[in-house]
């Protein structure tokens, strides 16, 4: 077994081998990130949730990880947010009517399409978009990543049975504030602070404040125009 792999056993019994997150290895499934479902989230506050989707679908083009975008029943749950379209250009919102976003063989093809086996997904609600098409991902043999940062739903009740259900099929319970700087990898990476910055994380950019001693513009500039010039590309 090499040096980047240990053994991770779920609470089912089952152990299993975890491999790091690469951005050659993953892809980043957003699941009905639309208007009227995002604002009937309860367990995580909807701003949060809002400003995390967009987020992470910054950092992916930071990354260069491909994002498969996919909607349902507009006319019923809202559009998609806008933010979002725009933090992706030229990404096809894949609309459908099946309720399990896996069941569309639109989605699985765009999956399938990019040849990767890390799969990342992140769905409002957290018990139906999340957790339906990742434990049917499993069972087609993607190692797969619930974003709970990115999803949310109606109670926490809901939120825990959807986390149980998820671990007995073998996903990956984890954030994308993890997976994304699991991704980066190295702080001393040319595009840590264009990710940094994609992410804009709270906690970050009061650490980042203290440290450069409440001087956040010593860096946030570079980052900012550098992300903004990789977006523009």
């Amino acid at each position: 077994m090499s040096k980047r792999q240990t053994r991770d056993q779920s609470q089912s019994g089952r152990s299993r081998v975890y491999e790091r997150l690469t951005p050659e290895s993953a892809v980043l499934l957003l699941v009905d990130h639309q208007s009227g479902l995002v604002s009937g989230i309860r367990d995580l506050a909807p701003d949060e949730v809002h400003h995390n989707i967009v987020a992470f679908a910054r950092a992916a083009r930071v990354l260069r990880v491909p994002v498969v975008l996919t909607s349902t029943a507009p006319m019923m749950w809202g559009p998609t947010l806008p933010e979002l379209t725009e933090a992706l250009p030229g990404v096809e919102n894949i609309e459908r009517s099946v309720v399990n976003a896996w069941d569309e063989p639109r989605v699985r093809d765009a999956v399938a399409r990019t040849g990767r086996q890390k799969l990342l997904i992140g769905g409002i609600t957290t018990h139906v978009c999340l957790a339906f098409p990742a434990m049917s991902a499993v069972a087609d043999g993607y190692d797969v990543y619930a974003l709970l940062d990115a999803s949310g739903t109606w109670s926490d009740l809901l939120r825990l049975t959807a986390i149980d259900q998820m671990r007995q099929a073998g996903v990956t319970i984890t954030s994308g504030a993890a997976a994304f700087v699991e991704m980066l990898h190295d702080n001393a990476s040319p595009i840590a602070g264009q990710l940094y910055a994609a992410l804009d994380l709270p906690a970050t950019r009061y650490i980042l404040q203290i440290t450069q001693g409440g001087k956040p513009a010593s860096i946030a500039p570079t980052a900012q125009q550098s992300l903004a010039s990789s977006i523009q590309k």
